[in-house]
């Protein structure tokens, strides 16, 4: 149930903070800065600053029914039967995202989502308006909530908020522009099942206030479900072949950039902001790029090693693939098992012609040689399993020599094993550079 209250609305009230990751301490930050009453629940903190912190089941939830309204972290399900309990008892379930938009100034803020490219489309969106001479604050999913009062950001003339598709349930009102790169299956124990998640995912481009949606043409599953993308809709279908100046100035791999710049620059448009190939070209000079999207880590012996730990999903590992479709590539995969069909994965590789070696690691890898082993997999393509990532990091490199390409896209999460993507990053930077010291 989506609630149409801001964050003033809660000043002095009695307020559940639901998770304490990166986004619940921003919402408890912004509570006091509001006078409010809190309650903390979360499941793996015993307690916060010499405050007790009550788990879901041992108090915690009653203690939330006892509130004027919770503010809940993303990843708790909106689905889950304490959401459901917190509705039927009629206590609303907030998200600071959407606390935010509440007041926000519509016309000037653009919500990017999408299954996979929304944090790199936030990144070049943010790199362009900014080089354009447009103050912007790339905020949401990507980085610290906009709201953060340790932020304290200068007011800007734009916000770029990337948003998933956990953030977008809580969300009552949307920005006039809303981007959408991709939709493919993911996060189904969240959502409950793949229709939730693209309703969930979608539901930016049809709440109030949402006027004009950029979205990927190339993405079968939202052209099949364009019925949901709101009032306007501006597809992005862009040819690599017309690849232009402006493009190559951001230095960034893979035709599927190429539409992540495409739409980036319609999201502009949509602001009111245009701008000719010139101002283009030079406004994408110097772009970054993310972290753990694509990197180049380390070359040994003519070998490049490429972290793209951000890939949790088939998509844009079968994206990061293609980005060395020319060339020897070993791919490691698999990591926390959230039920993807990877059936998918295989069905994707059709068309390779290069060498690609699959190598798979735990917990999800011998499901995904088993899925793998139901499609029709090119001749050029072949599997093997690993015991951990570091043994995926040797069998790849004995493979790739001399000259080829090891890709950390796990199309899968972390859990489990690591704590994140970045963990799991590091711990490939700690692989390869064993190697290095392992070489004459």
């Amino acid at each position: 149930m989506r609630h149409a209250i801001s964050w003033a609305d809660l000043r002095g009230a009695h307020v559940g903070v639901w998770g304490l990751g990166v986004e619940g301490e921003a919402n408890l930050r912004m509570l006091r800065t509001l006078g409010a009453r809190t309650v903390l629940v979360d499941d793996a903190k015993p307690s916060h600053d010499g405050a007790e912190v009550l788990a879901s089941d041992r108090g915690g939830l009653e203690a939330l029914l006892r509130c004027d309204a919770v503010v809940k972290s993303p990843g708790i399900s909106r689905h889950g039967r304490g959401v459901a309990a917190l509705d039927a008892a009629g206590v609303p379930v907030l998200g600071g995202i959407g606390l935010w938009l509440q007041a926000a100034p519509l016309d000037r803020v653009v919500a990017v989502t999408g299954t996979k490219g929304k944090s790199t489309t936030s990144a070049m969106l943010g790199h362009l308006l900014e080089r354009l001479g447009y103050r912007t604050n790339v905020c949401g999913n990507i980085g610290r909530p906009p709201y953060d009062p340790d932020l304290a950001l200068a007011e800007p003339r734009y916000w770029v908020i990337e948003t998933s598709s956990y953030q977008a349930t809580d969300v009552a009102v949307s920005p006039h522009v809303v981007a959408v790169t991709s939709l493919h299956p993911d996060h189904l124990d969240w959502h409950g099942s793949v229709e939730q998640y693209y309703a969930d995912k979608l539901s930016l481009c049809s709440q109030p206030g949402a006027r004009h949606t950029v979205a990927s043409a190339a993405s079968p599953a939202l052209v099949a479900h364009a019925a949901w993308l709101g009032p306007q809709v501006d597809w992005v279908a862009t040819d690599p072949a017309r690849r232009t100046s402006w493009h190559r100035a951001l230095g960034v791999r893979g035709d599927h950039n190429l539409d992540n710049a495409e739409i980036a620059r319609r999201c502009m448009r949509a602001l009111g902001i245009e701008a000719d190939p010139a101002a283009l070209a030079d406004a994408a000079r110097e772009f970054a790029g993310l972290a753990h999207r694509l990197q180049t880590i380390h070359t040994i012996g003519g070998v490049e090693f490429v972290d793209d730990s951000l890939s949790t999903n088939v998509l844009p590992t079968l994206r990061a693939i293609d980005a060395f479709a020319d060339r020897r590539t070993a791919v490691i995969v698999g990591g926390y098992d959230r039920g993807i069909d990877y059936r998918a994965f295989g069905t994707g590789l059709a068309t390779r012609d290069a060498p690609l070696l699959i190598v798979t690691m735990p917990a999800s890898g011998e499901r995904i040689r088993r899925e793998l082993a139901e499609t029709a997999l090119p001749g050029a393509i072949e599997v093997c399993a690993a015991g951990d990532l570091e043994h995926a990091v040797e069998l790849a490199f004995a493979w790739t020599r001399p000259e080829g390409v090891v890709l950390l896209s796990p199309a899968a999460p972390s859990f489990g094993a690591y704590q994140d993507y970045r963990e799991r990053a590091a711990a490939y930077a700690d692989a390869v550079r064993r190697l290095t010291v392992d070489e004459p």
